[in-house]
């Protein structure tokens, strides 16, 4: 574990409108620089799940979307746009739950969200805006993984990049950043095995580092029109490593809510 004691969070800001192809590594480091952002070995840069979506061109016009039978049939059920349902279904491995208006699926990458991610807000374009939705990166990993060596060759450091995502949660109220896609840094820290403050052993503790984070980054980002896509982060208070997403993924085995 490394010895800093202070977790630092900076917002990027000033980022301009992201367009599909546009070169994210660029626009960060260009911001960060005009934020006066001191880039050190092990920073991450935690960056929102929508301008990663846009640099790819994820953007999807419902107007192109041929709805078939079964997406008809689930719009139905829950009153949305079948051209929607259909975009959903192929972006899911499986619907989990179909209720009150909500589409539950777990993610093609694995993860349970509702609407596979998609999502219409702050997804302006210059024409017929309203028919455009916003889909998840295809490989959230490999977008985090991307970002990050263009970030390290750019700047000589070793770094972190987190993709985050706002998600609900089955057991509470409000959404939070989720991690989504993870490139050079641990997700899940396992501390079984070390002691506690009174020298007994943890058992059972492992630490979503990635979530925490996400979460914490997601604070400064907002909801709605505060425009900051994207969170400097210094002092991760546990050393580096390779990982992926698939480190927070409960096994459907192990998984009391399906």
């Amino acid at each position: 574990m490394s010895d800093r004691k202070q977790l630092v969070f900076t917002p990027v800001e000033g980022l301009p409108l992201i367009q599909a192809g546009d070169d994210l590594v660029s626009v960060i480091l260009t911001m960060s620089d005009k934020c006066g952002i001191s880039i050190k070995d092990g920073d991450i840069y935690v960056i929102a799940q929508k301008i990663v979506s846009k640099s790819e061109n994820r953007l999807v016009n419902l107007n192109d979307i041929q709805a078939g039978w079964k997406a008809k049939r689930l719009a139905r059920r829950v009153g949305k746009d079948p051209r929607l349902v259909e975009l959903i279904l192929r972006e899911s491995n499986e619907v989990i739950r179909a209720k009150d208006g909500k589409l539950i699926v777990e993610h093609k990458q694995g993860f349970i969200c509702a609407n596979a991610g998609i999502d219409h807000s702050n997804t302006r374009v210059d024409q017929g805006s309203e028919h455009f939705v916003l889909l998840l990166p295809k490989d959230s990993d490999a977008s985090a993984d991307r970002i990050r060596s263009g970030l390290e060759k750019t700047t000589g450091k070793r770094l972190g990049v987190l993709i985050i995502d706002s998600h609900g949660r089955a057991w509470r109220n409000g959404i939070v950043g989720t991690t989504i896609g993870i490139s050079g840094f641990p997700a899940l820290v396992d501390r079984r095995g070390q002691p506690d403050l009174f020298g007994f052993k943890l058992r059972i503790t492992q630490v979503g580092a990635a979530d925490e984070l996400a979460a914490g980054a997601s604070l400064l980002m907002g909801q709605a029109d505060e425009g900051v896509p994207v969170v400097h982060v210094s002092g991760f208070p546990y050393d580096f490593r390779e990982s992926s997403l698939q480190e927070l993924i409960r096994s459907k085995r192990k998984d009391l809510f399906r």
